[in-house]
């Protein structure tokens, strides 16, 4: 067996799956409470949070494939992308409890202080979050066993979904009493501290093998010419869009949810506690699922599944608390199963390209595909926000019918027609399961003459 095709250990899976621990103490905190956060403990109103979602979100975004170039051309004793994991996880956490901090400026002095603090979050977290990306898809060329190292890291950033859907909420009430604004910077500051020691152990562990070929000459016009021409990558960077605009889309509305149309504010804990710990059971399904029916298949039958239950929300009255928990855990397993597949398939289209072009360009491809997902995040958090807008809510306030209707409508209707827009994208995917394994073969057997792994 080659060393890009070795087995990895226990030990190298979980400490690299900790680095999607630390940053999805940010990230889930951005799915499901930032729109909570600035609206209701920073004072910045619906439409002002949904622009800055929007504006910060889509040109920041924008950062993610120069990451990518740039990661592409690190060259280090840690290799390409490792390196990365160690200089950013300080900045990581400085930057993550500020932006979570509530100053005591104007209403200008303090939307100014929003905006620069969740682009610099944004920022770092590119810096951060290409890399670690792009090392699922150097640290072995073997699909099944990079899908395992993707269970792994997807069970850790749901592990961090379960801890902040389920304990952030009661944390910033036990920790900031009734200042939220204190409870707030508390509560992800502690995580944010954990944050960077994940990060330095996920450094510590993981090890890069593939390398491009030693003959294969630097040139950004041509990695992003390869990109455009790669057709998997172009379903998979819609598939991704549509995936993280339904996430934000519902995300962002559970805690109103809860709080307006259920009439109890805690049941959003209850709610995602029941229901992440099902989607970590979808998520230990993952590897054996895509064995048997392929990771393509998989993908699709999930966002499927995923967008019908979503839409089933609507017809249940949302007082009637056990059928709606009964109904996620449902709808998270669906969800689960595909949580590891996004992030192997970045691996399975660099692998793609480098197979038809005889080029790798890993941090490029990949760091595209992480665009798409920041898209997807600004789409969503700012489709979220001006949806709620369009129905009257309002912060601090009785509901109107026409409001609660949409907060209802936002949960289930328009979140899942976006995972069902996924599942149609997912058609067009071409990386069949005998496909990945003949590109697997023959990218095992032309790296022999110029791999040589880094230390």
């Amino acid at each position: 067996m080659s060393d890009t095709s070795v087995k990895l250990s226990f030990t190298e899976k979980f400490g690299y799956g900790l680095g999607d621990l630390a940053a999805n103490f940010v990230f889930q905190a951005l799915m499901a409470l930032q729109l909570d956060f600035y609206t209701k403990t920073f004072g910045l109103t619906a439409a002002q949070t949904s622009l800055m979602f929007l504006v910060v979100g889509l040109s920041s975004a924008c950062f993610n494939p120069v990451m990518g170039v740039i990661a592409d051309r690190t060259n280090t004793r840690w290799g390409r992308f490792r390196p990365w994991l160690l200089w950013t996880s300080v900045p990581f956490g400085v930057i993550g409890i500020l932006t979570f901090t509530t100053p005591n400026f104007s209403p200008m002095g303090k939307l100014i202080y929003a905006w620069c603090t969740y682009l610099l979050l944004r920022l770092i977290y590119a810096a951060n979050n290409v890399p670690y990306a792009s090392l699922n898809g150097v640290m072995t060329d073997d699909p099944n066993e990079r899908n395992s190292i993707a269970t792994y890291r997807q069970m850790f950033a749901n592990t961090a979904g379960f801890i902040v859907g389920s304990l952030a909420v009661p944390m910033v009430k036990f920790l900031g009493g009734n200042n939220s604004a204190r409870g707030y910077q508390l509560t992800m500051g502690s995580f944010l501290a954990l944050s960077v020691v994940f990060f330095l152990i996920a450094f510590a562990v993981s090890k890069e093998r593939i390398q491009p070929d030693v003959r294969q000459k630097t040139s950004v016009a041509r990695d992003l010419g390869d990109l455009v021409r790669n057709g998997p990558w172009i379903t998979l960077f819609l598939v991704t869009v549509f995936y993280f605009t339904a996430l934000l889309i519902r995300g962002n509305v559970m805690l109103p949810y809860f709080e307006n149309c259920a009439g109890n504010r805690i049941l959003f804990s209850w709610f995602n506690g029941f229901g992440l710990i099902a989607l970590l059971i979808g998520v230990a399904c993952s590897t054996a699922l895509t064995k048997r029916i392929g990771k393509r298949m998989l993908f699709f039958v999930s966002m499927l599944l995923t967008g019908v239950l979503c839409i089933a929300l609507f017809f249940i009255p949302a007082t009637a608390t056990v059928p709606i928990i009964g109904l996620e855990v449902l709808r998270q397993f669906a969800f689960g199963c595909s949580g590891p597949v996004l992030w192997s398939m970045m691996g399975d289209v660099a692998d793609f390209g480098e197979w038809k072009t005889g080029r790798r360009a890993t941090g490029t491809v990949t760091a595209a595909v992480v665009f798409a997902l920041w898209v997807g995040v600004a789409l969503g958090g700012a489709i979220a926000g001006w949806l709620l807008s369009l129905y009257g809510y309002q912060s601090d306030a009785v509901q109107t019918d026409h409001a609660l209707l949409g907060i209802r409508l936002i949960a289930s209707v328009y979140s899942g027609a976006a995972f069902l827009a996924a599942a149609v994208c997912l058609l067009f995917y071409g990386i069949t399961m005998k496909l990945n394994m003949t590109i697997s073969h023959d990218l095992t057997e032309r790296r022999k003459g110029y791999s040589s792994p880094a230390s």
